[in-house]
């Protein structure tokens, strides 16, 4: 079999979270790697933006919000993506929320809100495109988890275990759907400052402490997680499904830095 590269033109790729943060620099690095890409999220005046974004690569996009809390939205945005594309080849899962605060005062309901999306998100996402794919026998999904699958950071333990249950959810899909021509692959991001976290993070002890941590001595920038995005994306990882694409600088490897 020929080395296929990574080259996605012809490929069609929806981004569920991919109107800011490291959705959003993965929406654009699939556009300009050659795929029409939809970039969906919740906001419509952020769904509208990134779609021209994409337009003025060269490439076609298409304005439609997703809420992935809600099933019969996630196959609206399935079913649209049909309507322009015919097809559905790549699946990105990157819609999250995190809170932080003692897990012996958090509450369920807010807990029940962090699991629904960044876990039930992924599930539905992952269940409604999939199964398009399986139907056609080609899919390439790509779920984005966390350090915080591997390693405990202070107090925001809801967000730590629904990214440890996105990580088993695909290695599970993974060897399901692995003979049926759907890979299924997860990449685990260092820090990247984004809205979601940036409280957490700028001119604190928390990012000071992550900083010491990361043998790079930065953070990471949105765009460094392309590459790997690319790389699951297309057909030079055809034989890659079940794995996690770690983009950490270094901080999972790190013992003593000195």
């Amino acid at each position: 079999m020929a080395y296929c590269g990574s080259d996605l033109k012809g490929r069609t790729a929806v981004v569920v979270g991919g109107t800011s943060g490291i959705g959003r620099a993965i929406a654009l690095g699939l556009a300009n790697a050659g795929a029409d890409v939809v970039a969906s999220g919740r906001r419509p005046d952020q769904v509208k933006a990134v779609a021209t974004e994409i337009e003025a690569l060269g490439r076609q996009a298409l304005s439609i919000t997703v809420d992935v809390n809600d099933k019969s939205s996630v196959e609206n945005l399935l079913s649209a993506a049909l309507d322009s594309f015919g097809k559905v080849d790549i699946l990105v899962n990157s819609a999250g929320r995190i809170k932080r605060g003692p897990t012996i005062d958090f509450s369920e309901s807010d807990w029940h809100d962090i699991l629904d999306t960044n876990l039930m998100g992924v599930f539905r996402a992952c269940q409604v495109f999939g199964r398009h794919m399986l139907q056609r026998g080609y899919g390439r999904i790509i779920n984005i988890t966390s350090l915080n699958a591997f390693v405990a950071l202070h107090e925001v333990a809801a967000y730590a275990a629904s990214k440890a249950a996105v990580q088993s959810l695909t290695r599970s899909l993974a060897i399901e759907w692995a003979g049926r021509g759907v890979c299924v692959n997860a990449i685990a991001p260092g820090v990247f400052p984004t809205s979601l976290n940036s409280e957490l993070l700028q001119g604190s002890g928390r990012g000071q402490e992550l900083l010491m941590r990361t043998p790079m001595k930065r953070f990471g920038n949105a765009e460094e997680v392309v590459g790997a995005a690319i790389l699951l994306a297309s057909d030079a990882a055809s034989f890659m499904t079940g794995s996690v694409v770690i983009v950490d600088g270094g901080f999972l490897a790190s013992g003593v830095n000195q």
